[in-house]
């Protein structure tokens, strides 16, 4: 059974920086497709990025703040965050479901890290 384990999250001010980690055990992340995602205050939970061996999607086109990638050998998926402001704050979480080809719909994902709080404020 995949586990996965955010961590990274914290207090920060605008215009700064985080790297949020995603760590699985119990498999290898290179069978699955990984999703980060946030949901803020009141919000619904929306995708940031979806990884595949194939290739990376990013619904938002527009937003080149975020970017993900991953380390094999440590079996962890990461999410660079950049230019970070208050709209950011939120719990961020990351998600897997077995195969290829960068599909992370919410409704798809089989397994969730229970995840990390990141707080934008000044």
């Amino acid at each position: 059974q995949l586990q996965l384990v955010e961590s990274g999250g914290g207090s920060v001010q605008p215009g700064g920086s985080l790297r949020l980690a995603c760590v699985a055990s119990g498999n290898s992340l290179e069978w699955y497709s990984i999703g980060w995602y946030r949901q803020a205050p009141g919000r619904g939970r929306e995708l940031l990025s979806c990884l595949s061996d194939v290739n990376t999607y990013y619904p938002d086109a527009r937003n080149n703040r975020f970017t993900t990638s991953i380390h094999k050998a440590l079996n962890t998926v990461y999410l660079q965050m950049t230019r970070l402001n208050p709209d950011d704050t939120a719990i961020y979480y990351c998600a897997a479901r077995i195969g290829s080809g960068a599909i992370c719909t919410i409704s798809s994902m089989d397994h969730w890290g229970k995840g990390t709080l990141v707080t934008v404020s000044s």
